[in-house]
């Protein structure tokens, strides 16, 4: 999710910096430690960095200040978990809002929130919850649902920031508005790193017990 640059009030920008900041050095500081005790593991760190940097670049205009995209944290969650998840979509962000100019510093931490933390806490739940009945259902689903609950914060994010006649109204229409592309752009999501996992990562990964 890509808030453009300036599109918050400063009070609700500063906010969702306080809230992602703390995660993301956590993120950090688990990414680092992954990497310590498995080196082998920093080459899939780095696949699931750029298969979010990939897909969350490719934007579809979907309301004012705001645009509709996957997210590529599906992948990396179900590898890795939330934290280190948070950490690789906070440098990938960043690096969208300076070198791209898609979202902003001002709203990196909304964006982070958002696309970093809550879509990709809710995949990893999803997975955690479907993975014993069925590994390939728990795998599209957390993406699927890592990607569409991204939304739905941001949706809130922008209600809360721009509530109208009331904040639920707000986060109704937002919501709304973003479902029109983001249902169907969740499934393909879902399939495409589907693909990726069990044709490129189960198969060398997973077996060595590197994947989550």
């Amino acid at each position: 999710m890509h808030i453009a640059e300036g599109f918050l009030p400063p009070m609700w920008a500063l906010f969702w910096y306080i809230v992602a900041v703390p995660i993301v050095a956590y993120g950090a500081y688990k990414t680092w430690k992954l990497i310590k005790e498995d080196e082998k593991k920093k080459v899939l760190v780095a696949v699931a960095g750029a298969f979010i940097f990939v897909l969350s670049a490719l934007k579809m205009p979907s309301v004012t200040g705001s645009c509709s995209h996957p997210t590529g944290t599906g992948l990396a969650v179900v590898l890795f978990g939330p934290a280190v998840t948070a950490f690789l979509s906070s440098l990938v962000l960043l690096y969208q809002a300076i070198l791209l100019a898609h979202g902003g510093i001002t709203t990196l931490g909304a964006n982070i929130t958002s696309m970093g933390i809550a879509g990709p806490l809710v995949g990893w739940l999803f997975y955690i919850a479907f993975k014993r009945l069925n590994h390939t259902l728990a795998v599209f689903l957390a993406v699927a649902m890592a990607d569409l609950f991204t939304y739905v914060i941001t949706s809130l994010q922008l209600a809360l920031a721009f509530p109208g006649e009331s904040v639920l109204k707000s986060f109704e229409t937002f919501l709304a508005i973003f479902a029109v592309t983001q249902v169907p752009l969740a499934v393909i999501e879902a399939i495409v790193a589907l693909g990726v996992f069990k044709y490129f990562v189960e198969p060398v990964y997973l077996a060595k017990g590197v994947a989550a």
